[in-house]
């Protein structure tokens, strides 16, 4: 990829958050591609709906399989695109730098860590590992002359065993440490009291990304608590795959097709979701 032009991604993406924006995650170029005619200004990929799209559960899927789908999105989109790199794909920071590596010359204008292996009942990771790894991240960065956009995910909100109290507590300890580590911005799924959101936004000073989802306050309402960007994760692949499952149980029950053919594009619409034929 012409790194002059990647550089502008990543400028126009920081620029990004310096306001108010809705980042929408993709799981392939066709997805990406609608994402980008609808006038989404940059796009995030969700491991989740990738490694489902191919047969494994979150978290399982092959990097290479990831990178490759990465490497179809960018070459399908003109946006920035900020990839889901879950705990960083490596067991070691080595491990961790090569695959980001790989990301950065795929073309990715930011990356998404996160401080746990999505296991709801363990600990996060231990924070003095997660800012070495934050660290060695911007390291790699400043390396290759490329100011990655780091997003730092947070996972306090999703461990069932911590309390409420303790949830806000541990998100800001963390947000604090991993901005001294080199992230650019602090992301908390599944935040979601208005007051918690006011704390945090008053703890840091960074920019903030919020989780789409049932029980989150409206866009106009973030944007005024002084969020900077709202992501919607796996929330459309799963809404995509439950429109598939109402289509197919309506075909098989009822022998209709309203699922399919309403509000569908038709196929000289669908062939115009490709970049290169405008």
């Amino acid at each position: 990829m012409d790194m002059t032009k990647q550089l502008e991604k990543v400028t126009a993406f920081k620029k990004l958050h310096s306001n108010f924006f809705i980042l929408p995650n993709a799981w392939d170029a066709a997805s990406a591609r609608s994402f980008e005619k609808c006038g989404f200004k940059a796009i995030g990929t969700t491991s989740a709906g990738i490694a489902v799209s191919h047969g494994y559960a979150d978290r399982n899927m092959p990097f290479d399989m990831m990178l490759d789908t990465v490497r179809r999105i960018v070459q399908t989109v003109d946006i920035p695109v900020t990839v889901d790199m879950e705990d960083g794909y490596g067991q070691t920071l080595d491990e961790v730098a090569d695959s980001v590596r790989q990301v950065i010359k795929a073309g990715a204008a930011g990356i998404n860590i996160e401080d746990s292996n999505m296991d709801r009942q363990a600990p996060l990771h231990d924070i003095p590992v997660q800012q070495k790894k934050l660290a060695v991240i911007r390291e790699l960065g400043n390396a290759m002359g490329y100011p990655l956009f780091i997003n730092a995910r947070i996972d306090s909100y999703w461990i069932k065993s911590m309390s409420p109290a303790v949830r806000l507590e541990e998100t800001i300890k963390r947000a604090h440490a991993y901005q001294e580590a080199g992230a650019d911005c602090i992301f908390a799924p599944g935040i979601q009291e208005i007051s918690d959101i006011q704390t945090l936004r008053h703890e840091i000073s960074c920019p903030i990304n919020v989780l789409a989802g049932p029980g989150m306050p409206s866009a106009n309402e973030l944007e005024a608590l002084g969020i900077q960007r709202i992501s919607t994760g796996s929330g459309p692949f799963r809404a995509a795959i439950s429109l598939l499952h109402r289509m197919g149980q309506e075909m098989l029950e009822k022998g209709t097709f309203e699922h399919m053919t309403s509000k569908a594009l038709n196929y000289d619409d669908l062939s115009k979701t490709d970049r290169k034929r405008e």
